[in-house]
């Protein structure tokens, strides 16, 4: 689960699961990509969402 510092900026701290989870959707979302354009425009329109720790 991923954990929120606070301090001057705002920090993300993931664990490993987090990363192979935000790649597992990234490959899925890019699977029909053709080109760095076409991936940029399909991870525009997705919502990634990171599980917070609370």
């Amino acid at each position: 689960m991923a954990r929120i510092i606070e301090g001057e900026r705002r920090i993300i701290k993931m664990s490993v699961d987090d990363i192979l989870n935000i790649v597992r959707e990234y490959q899925t979302i890019c699977r029909s990509s053709c080109c760095y354009e076409h991936t940029r425009e399909l991870l525009s329109k997705a919502d990634l969402y990171i599980p917070e720790d609370i």
